[in-house]
């Protein structure tokens, strides 16, 4: 089996042990340790140090949360039931949740609330302003109004990420569980609004 270079490691491990402890309490020497990298390594890939390695991981989450809410925009057009798409979107948050035992929380949070450094809380803003742009989108193609769209894709992230906080400190996903079951009757309720044909759900 390859090893996998420093940088990748470096990453990996920083993006983990955020989700875990959030970015202040992820120390330098930790991340060095889980990642099995040595601090020449670190400066030689990310000069500015620690700052530059979590806004680099911070882009990274970015786009792989963005890929998954790609494909999710466009399947809701079609999808069988409200209910069954919005359990789809959760599973990228919930699954990892459960398998970690619910230590593993949001990454892109813990970014956004990383006020010592102002490139990093950019990061996650932008992430955040390109992920609501693009289920809006779908919303859109799936018959929600634009100005609704937008706000209720807003609002979709937001409940994402309080479910997390919510689901680590109960040890349960009940939380996802209850905002499938609000969020669908509010998103069927504007989709017919605009008469687009709404499968019954489950």
């Amino acid at each position: 089996m390859t090893t996998a270079r420093p940088r990748a490691r470096l990453l990996a491990s920083t993006i983990a042990t955020v989700q875990e402890l959030g970015v202040n309490a992820a120390g330098l020497t930790e991340l060095l340790k889980r990642s099995n990298a040595s601090r020449n390594s670190l400066y030689q890939h990310f000069p500015a140090g620690k700052g530059q390695l979590v806004e680099t991981a911070t882009r990274i989450v970015s786009r792989v949360v963005y890929s998954h809410l790609n494909v999710m925009a466009d399947k809701l057009a079609s999808a069988p039931s409200v209910e069954q798409w919005l359990d789809e979107l959760f599973a990228f948050w919930r699954e990892p949740l459960e398998s970690s035992e619910y230590r593993l929380g949001s990454f892109m949070m813990a970014a956004a609330l990383d006020e010592q450094n102002p490139a990093v809380q950019s990061a996650a803003g932008q992430a955040f302003t390109d992920w609501t742009s693009r289920l809006a989108d779908g919303m859109v193609a799936a018959g929600i109004e634009g100005a609704a769209a937008r706000s209720m894709a807003g609002l979709l992230l937001s409940v994402i990420e309080g479910a997390i906080v919510q689901s680590r400190a109960l040890e349960s996903s009940q939380p996802f569980a209850d905002a499938r079951t609000q969020l669908s009757v509010l998103m069927e309720h504007h989709l017919t609004l605009r008469g687009a044909p709404v499968a019954p759900s489950d």
